[in-house]
């Protein structure tokens, strides 16, 4: 469902991605991972069409991003780390909003923003402004807006990021429902999230993917600490 081959991108001279290359099956949740800096908001902002590549292959599905942005971006539910929110709106006026935006009929609308509310714990908040919600319930709006219309492919970028810890947990466990029905990629500094909740996870490094692993459950939860620290070491990049 997600396909990268030698993506890469500079600004001026300074190149952020240097030819990333990995691909991401129909179902899966992999994680991506890295220190600042090593260049996951601007992967997540080229798969999701907000700025292009230098050069280099980034395709949603069947088609490359920005020779078909429209038909890509219709096979995205999109997270951004500051979640898009319109305060002034109620929760029910902005899905129906998004709703809109993304072409849902006035016939399907309300089926599936119905459907995100119950998927996504909003039914104590439907009628509130969203200026007043806690953090967490913004968190939920936010990933509720990027399930509006049940597209394939969920791009998450730092999906708990400023949430206390049992939101952190409520969060989590809304993205371990997406299983099977979508799939994930999450970009996140917690290596335990990523061992959580993906099956694989992909290390960025100074631009490049450092390491690729696989997550075993039932293998101790520090392999992957070790296996990150010795990516983005300099033995590590390759």
């Amino acid at each position: 469902m997600i396909e990268v081959q030698k993506l890469t991108k500079y600004y001026g001279s300074f190149c952020a991605l240097k030819e990333v290359s990995f691909s991401i099956c129909e179902g899966e949740r992999v994680g991506l991972l890295g220190p600042n800096g090593a260049g996951k908001s601007t992967m997540m902002r080229i798969l999701t069409g907000f700025m292009p590549a230098s050069y280099g292959i980034a395709k949603i599905g069947k088609y490359e991003v920005h020779e078909y942005p429209l038909e890509a971006k219709r096979l995205i539910g999109y997270l951004p780390e500051r979640v898009p929110l319109y305060d002034e709106m109620t929760v029910k006026s902005f899905l129906k909003f998004v709703a809109g935006i993304k072409g849902l009929s006035s016939g399907e609308w309300k089926n599936a923003v119905d459907e995100v509310v119950h998927t996504c714990g909003l039914e104590e908040v439907y009628n509130r402004v969203v200026g007043v919600l806690s953090k967490g319930y913004r968190q939920r709006l936010g990933l509720a807006q990027a399930l509006v219309g049940s597209p394939p492919v969920i791009i998450l970028d730092e999906p708990t990021v400023g949430l206390d810890p049992q939101q952190v947990v409520e969060i989590r466990e809304l993205i371990k429902n997406f299983g099977g029905k979508h799939t994930v990629l999450l970009s996140t500094h917690i290596l335990s999230e990523v061992s959580l909740l993906c099956s694989r996870a992909l290390i960025l490094n100074m631009g490049k993917i450092a390491a690729e692993i696989t997550i075993d459950p039932s293998r101790p939860s520090g392999e992957i600490e070790q296996a990150f620290l010795k990516a983005i070491s300099k033995e590590g990049i390759r």
